[in-house]
């Protein structure tokens, strides 16, 4: 599961770069005007680059997964499928209300997959397992939740707000989150690789 994630989450952030066009006159104005597909894109980078990390360390703590685990596994790789369709729309667009609202629709819907598949694994591996005493709640979780449902709405009154709130999401995540780690440290014979 862990190494058809990874390739799928590679040619999803190649598709994103692929999706850039050379500039019309090999000038810098007409860099600039490529601004606003560059921001995209470098925001759904970091927000893959998320994902995969956190993907990653999550898998670390588990020994075996289930069918069910792998379909979580699908649908959370299905909205971040999404992402390099909605990257694009909003760069094209300029940053335009719906494509910007749509995007943030696809990264509540990856954010709820990755929850589902954090759940399906914990109740798999049991209430006392490394990946449940690591993941418990988190503040991150929760601001994330509400900053993209308040990102959605907003679209339509101010996409520069919109996406300060993604960048918002982004950096809160940016910071490494070390609960698996020092859960599997602090139990090394239970890290799920055994």
């Amino acid at each position: 599961m862990e190494a058809f994630s990874d390739g799928v989450i590679a040619i999803l952030i190649t598709i994103m770069v692929l999706d850039f066009r050379m500039p019309d006159r090999p000038t810098a104005a007409a860099l600039c005007l490529m601004a606003p597909q560059f921001l995209g894109y470098l925001l759904s980078f970091v927000f893959i680059g998320i994902y995969w990390n956190n993907h990653h360390h999550m898998l670390q703590a588990v020994s075996q997964v289930t069918g069910g685990i792998l379909w979580a596994n699908q649908h959370l790789l299905f909205w971040l499928s999404l992402v390099p369709f909605v990257t694009a729309w909003m760069g094209h667009s300029g940053w335009a209300p719906f494509p910007v609202a749509c995007y943030g629709i696809v990264l509540l819907g990856a954010g709820s997959a990755y929850a589902i598949l954090s759940l399906m694994l914990i109740r798999h591996h049991g209430k006392d397992s490394v990946l449940a005493r690591a993941v418990g709640r988190s503040g991150k979780e929760i601001f994330s939740v509400v900053a993209y449902s308040s990102a959605i709405a907003i679209a339509f009154l101010d996409t520069r707000l919109s996406g300060a709130l993604y960048v918002a999401v982004a950096f809160v995540w940016l910071v490494p989150d070390r609960r698996i780690e020092r859960a599997l440290s602090a139990h090394p014979s239970r890290t799920g690789r055994d």
